[in-house]
């Protein structure tokens, strides 16, 4: 005989969702969850709510949270049938975000709606979010996989997260106490990371992702897809050095640049100095794109900059070995000045 349970559930994968597919790929995510346990998780996976315990040694900690999805650079991802790394631009678009404030990311939750539950898929797609997690140095604490058939298409999911991190109090970075002369410092970019990808996309539409590429050494599928770099185990060591930070996200230098600066001041760009991915010369060529518009756009091998006082600059870029610098702070008003 059938409980009620059976019968619903059985109505309800009529309808186009499998309840025990839910269940089978929280059971296959489960190993890749453990991989990012730190002290202060304070929950197993599978409760109603995920819960971290502070430090208890901090006086008076400052929680700062950050959010953000991954965008239609999932689109290269369905086409070319490759889900295990979409997972860590989720989490490094909220962790670099967070590590702005001068916080340490503590845990990060995801949100991943399918249009069909294939568990090993979503799978595959939280072992991607766990590795952020692992680089980030924060736990993966919750998370929920909706199944949505007829709003998405069956081979198509959507990602999201959130992450929250502490600082103390007196430790928050503040863009007001950069000043005239201080240092302008680059962190490379791994590539496009995942912004801009709606003109990525338009750009590259008539090409062949699987082609291979000799001026970016691998085919342009798997450049596209390389992940976002995450910056926090370079930045926290050097933390009190750095007066300011910016992450390079969508609307590039132009706009991320100015948030991480006093109304007064200027950032000026040295172009030579810049260490540009053969990538953005590839969609500069090919879409003919103006410099500048490309600048407004992406990062251009730049995912975060790090602003220093002179005498602090010289132990940042000693301690992060591909750090280098691109310019100054200038006493001008108009945010970013490409020299």
């Amino acid at each position: 005989m059938k409980s009620n349970n059976d019968t619903t559930s059985k109505r309800y994968r009529d309808s186009g969702v499998d309840v025990q597919a839910g269940y089978d790929a929280v059971k296959l995510m489960k190993s890749h969850v453990a991989r990012t346990k730190i002290p202060g998780v304070f929950s197993d996976l599978g409760g109603f709510g995920g819960m971290f315990e502070l430090d208890s040694k901090l006086k008076n900690p400052i929680l700062v949270s950050g959010t953000d999805g991954v965008g239609t650079k999932l689109k290269i991802a369905f086409e070319l049938d490759k889900h295990d790394s979409v997972g860590i631009d989720c989490v490094a678009m909220c962790a670099n975000d967070v590590l702005c404030s001068g916080a340490r990311p503590l845990f990060f939750l995801d949100y991943v709606a399918v249009g069909k539950n294939i568990p090993e898929k979503v799978a595959a797609i939280v072992s991607g979010v766990a590795e952020g997690c692992v680089q980030a140095g924060c736990a993966l604490i919750g998370g929920e996989t909706a199944e949505m058939p007829g709003f998405y298409p069956v081979n198509e999911y959507d990602i999201a997260g959130f992450c929250v991190g502490v600082v103390e109090r007196e430790k928050i970075l503040n863009p007001e106490n950069v000043k005239q002369g201080d240092l302008i410092i680059a962190l490379p970019s791994s590539g496009v990371h995942s912004n801009g990808f709606s003109l990525v996309r338009k750009i590259f539409e008539n090409k062949n992702l699987n082609e291979y590429l000799n001026e970016l050494g691998k085919t342009l599928g798997e450049e596209l897809l390389t992940p976002t770099k995450i910056y926090v185990r370079k930045v926290l060591p050097v933390i009190s050095r750095i007066k300011s930070i910016a992450h390079i996200t969508g609307g590039g230098f132009y706009e991320n640049i100015p948030r991480s600066l006093p109304k007064n001041l200027a950032a000026r760009i040295n172009l030579a100095s810049l260490k540009t991915p053969p990538i953005f010369d590839l969609l500069m060529t090919t879409g003919k794109i103006e410099r500048d518009e490309m600048f407004h756009v992406f990062n251009m091998g730049v995912g975060m900059v790090l602003i220093a006082s002179p005498d602090d600059a010289g132990e940042i870029l000693n301690a992060i070995n591909d750090s280098y610098l691109i310019g100054e702070i200038i006493e001008e008003e108009g945010g970013v000045k490409l020299c």
